[in-house]
């Protein structure tokens, strides 16, 4: 599909349409290594890759991007005691209305995703989909065969009920896979996405969550090449659910 360039830009949310054909006037906006100063030129939009004030930037019809999360930021973007997440990515991807796939604690680290695709947000965070999360946790207190045994069991977890007039519940909460390493580590894998529920999984086997890292993301891993704080894309959901 062809669309004028100025279009491509807002669409990749680099601002206002004003301000996009700004930027091309300008001459800060290339296309195949040649300056591009019509705003009206046309483009073929699938493949293609441009570069705006020196930086290059491939289209999407819908952003997806991976983050390797670091402690000490909030997956929200309204964050109350932490940076948002949102603050480590790219003007361009803030304007476009990227949200978090799920949410990491504050003080959890590792792979994180973040769309503007909200079918696929459902998709990947919907337990119908059963899309695995790995988590490893580092323990307070060595991490038995026991402990273990229980998580790959199921543990009951206690959970409000919405309407206060009601008392809290239990639900059962089984993990699809689990495995020590070293003496206090312990790598669990979850297709659910509750409140803390991996510290609070721990915490049911009678130890705790000193540290979490989540490495993988149904069939995405971290790259160990991204840095803390680093982002990168994911150029099709597929890379996610193959």
């Amino acid at each position: 599909m062809k669309a004028r360039l100025s279009q491509i830009l807002f669409t990749q949310g680099f601002g206002t349409r004003r301000l996009c054909a700004g930027l091309i006037f300008n001459e800060e906006v290339k296309v195949g290594g040649e300056i591009v100063d019509d705003p009206d030129a046309e483009f073929e939009t699938e493949g293609l890759v441009f570069e705006v004030s020196g930086k290059t930037w491939p289209y999407y019809a819908k952003a997806l991007v991976l983050l390797n999360k670091p402690a000490g930021y909030e997956c929200s973007q309204k964050p109350k005691h932490h940076p948002s997440v949102l603050s480590l990515l790219p003007g361009p991807l803030r304007e476009r209305g990227v949200q978090p796939i799920g949410r990491l604690d504050e003080d959890t680290t590792g792979l994180l995703l973040l769309t503007d695709d909200g079918s696929l947000i459902h998709k990947l965070t919907s337990p119908k989909h059963h899309v695995p999360k790995v988590y490893e946790a580092t323990c307070k207190h060595p991490v038995t065969p026991e402990m273990v045994q229980q998580l790959r069991d199921g543990v009951e977890l206690r959970e409000p009920n919405r309407d206060p007039a009601k008392p809290d519940h239990t639900e059962f909460t089984q993990a699809e896979g689990a495995e020590a390493f070293g003496t206090h580590g312990i790598r669990l894998t979850l297709v659910e996405g509750k409140y803390h529920q991996v510290k609070r999984m721990i915490a049911a086997v009678g130890n705790r969550c000193e540290a979490l890292h989540r490495p993988q993301f149904g069939a995405l891993r971290l790259p160990e090449s991204l840095k803390p704080g680093e982002w990168a894309w994911v150029h099709s959901p597929a890379e996610v659910t193959a």
